[in-house]
């Protein structure tokens, strides 16, 4: 029991970060490890910190991407409203 403890405890491997940036490079693959990382039982304890992180920023930047789409949105509509308010459409009769 306390030898499984102690592999969670170990430090990350160079090589092991190498792959591990690269298995979360992979789209839908990547955020799946992230979660089986974080919350699963067999990552060892500075790899399931850094999961945890990464999830954590992810939801950030996805919160942020958000809200700077729905900004977009409400600009480029009022630009749009506001171009075609102006327009005289009566030369296509």
């Amino acid at each position: 029991m306390s030898e499984m403890y102690q592999n969670k405890d170990q430090t990350v491997s160079i090589g092991e970060w190498v792959i591990t940036y690269i298995i979360t490079a992979i789209p839908l693959v990547g955020f799946i490890m992230l979660l089986v990382w974080a919350f699963g039982s067999d990552a060892k304890t500075s790899k399931k910190n850094w999961a945890i992180a990464a999830l954590i920023m992810a939801v950030i930047g996805a919160v942020i991407g958000i809200i700077f789409a729905v900004l977009f949105a409400a600009v480029f509509a009022s630009v749009f409203e506001n171009m075609f308010e102006n327009m005289d459409f009566s030369s296509f009769n």
